[in-house]
């Protein structure tokens, strides 16, 4: 059985769903979990932003605020397992193809699994804004369970 599961979350109640399956079986199987989000890169200031004179973040700044944005996105997955007896961790990466920072984080942990909720969007929404779901499955040899 999985020992070890990342479950990625954005913070939505889509996501939530992966979290509460996931927390409930690493209580019922021993397993540990690694939390998981993608927050965007860093994107370096258009010309007319500079010589406009308009503020620029630096790339540490960036990364400060992202890092930020990342614990408010665990915060409540944490706290979640933290009140149920799971062991955990988190982590989080600078990236604008979440699946792929999704694939390298479990890698990168050891992780036997992965547990992630589906938007299940169809049609055009999948088009335009598609499914880091679907990547994942498509990308990855790690079992994933997949919840909606």
């Amino acid at each position: 059985m999985y020992k070890h599961i990342l479950i990625p979350t954005d913070g939505s109640r889509t996501a939530q769903k992966a979290v509460e399956a996931g927390i409930d079986f690493a209580r019922e199987s021993g397993a540990r979990i690694t939390f998981f989000t993608a927050v965007p890169e860093y994107e370096l200031p258009r010309a007319s932003e500079v010589m406009a004179h308009k503020p620029v973040m630096s790339l540490e700044e960036h990364e400060r605020l992202s890092a930020e944005k990342a614990r408010a996105i665990l915060a409540p997955a944490l706290e979640r397992a933290r009140t149920c007896g799971v062991a955990f961790a988190a982590d989080h990466a600078l990236s604008d193809k979440p699946y792929r920072a999704i694939i390298e984080a479990a890698r990168r942990h050891g992780c036997d699994a992965i547990f992630m909720s589906s938007h299940g969007r169809k049609g055009l929404s999948r088009l335009m804004r598609g499914s880091e779901t679907l990547a994942v499955l498509t990308h990855s040899d790690i079992p994933t369970v997949v919840l909606r």
